[in-house]
């Protein structure tokens, strides 16, 4: 058996696991990330957060293959440096060239959704595709390529900004600048938006109630009120559906994918979701008279898939 050491670098924790050479977690932990903090006081929280899951897992830097790690922003992979990730304030820092003289061992980065892409396709519901989208629907709309087991990263390593097409040209503003964007339509932050203005003009609808004892309505509370036959609810995430078909179309037409799998936060909504977006991308993908198409689902790793493609740059799994 061998082992290496996975790490997803978020925003708000950093999260390590030991991931065995069949795709398994071992050993798992957390720290708070800290911020706002400095690049050099982020690298030291990892570096002692690493040392901790060795020392819970019984094992020494020896024992593993290497380390890998998931940043949320662009990784250099020639110089292994973090160019930017402007949630953690940090331009052009070498955190992994870093990270590896602290530690003593191999250690890769990558962009945490494309690392989370490479573990659906390595351990997940993306095993056995030669070709793998993941579309991650959170805060925001990320995502990862995968192709003949390889992450697509393009020239930069900057590839895979699903969320910054445009799918509505002049439409809502986007944090990137621009308008109308795919992220601006089919984020999570984009349905409870839409849901707590669709509340505030239906204030006897189920959201409408929620939203006046809260303020606020969450991706569960549209869940539970679609259970419940709520009009009001129904009719945003209607919408939401087929902005969401609308962008996972243009992405098959573009790549026609073995597997395009939905991640984040409202893949729990399962089949409610991942019906009527198949219908509507049977009904508009190109490539629709073709005998073979790309199978849409849902990932099955949830938050593990970033620690296990974090793990699977070391090549534990060769």
């Amino acid at each position: 058996m061998k082992y290496a050491l996975g790490i997803d670098f978020g925003g708000t924790t950093i999260k390590t696991a030991i991931v065995t050479s069949d795709g398994q977690i071992i050993s798992r932990g957390s720290v708070p990330t800290g911020m706002p903090a400095t690049p050099e006081r982020l690298l030291q929280t990892t570096v002692g957060a690493c040392r901790r899951q060795l020392e819970e897992a019984g094992l020494t830097p020896a024992d593993l293959c290497g380390a890998g790690i998931g940043m949320p922003g662009t990784v250099n992979q020639e110089t292994d440096c973090v160019e930017y990730a402007n949630n953690l304030g940090m331009t052009s820092f070498p955190f992994i060239r870093r990270l590896r003289d602290e530690l003593g061992i191999p250690v890769s980065g990558g962009n945490d959704a494309d690392l989370a892409a490479l573990g659906e396709y390595m351990a997940g519901a993306g095993k056995g595709a030669s070709s793998l989208l993941l579309v991650t629907l959170g805060t925001g709309v990320g995502g990862g390529i995968i192709v003949n087991g390889r992450i697509w990263s393009g020239c930069n390593d900057a590839a895979a900004e699903f969320g910054h097409m445009v799918i509505e040209a002049g439409g809502r503003p986007c944090t990137c600048g621009r308008r109308g964007c795919f992220e601006a339509y089919a984020s999570a932050s984009a349905l409870t938006a839409q849901a707590d203005k669709k509340a505030a003009e239906h204030p006897d609808s189920l959201i409408g109630k929620v939203y006046a004892a809260s303020g606020h309505v969450s991706g569960k509370d549209i869940l539970q009120a679609l259970k419940e036959k709520d009009a009001a609810a129904k009719e945003v995430f209607d919408e939401y559906v087929y902005y969401l078909a609308m962008g996972i179309t243009n992405l098959i037409n573009i790549f026609q994918p073995d597997k395009l799998l939905i991640g984040g936060g409202i893949s729990n909504f399962g089949d409610l979701l991942l019906e009527p977006v198949r219908e509507h991308v049977k009904t508009y993908r190109y490539s629709r008279y073709s005998e073979k198409n790309t199978e849409i689902g849902i990932a099955s790793l949830k938050n593990d898939a970033g620690l296990i493609g974090a793990a699977a740059l070391t090549k534990v799994f060769e």
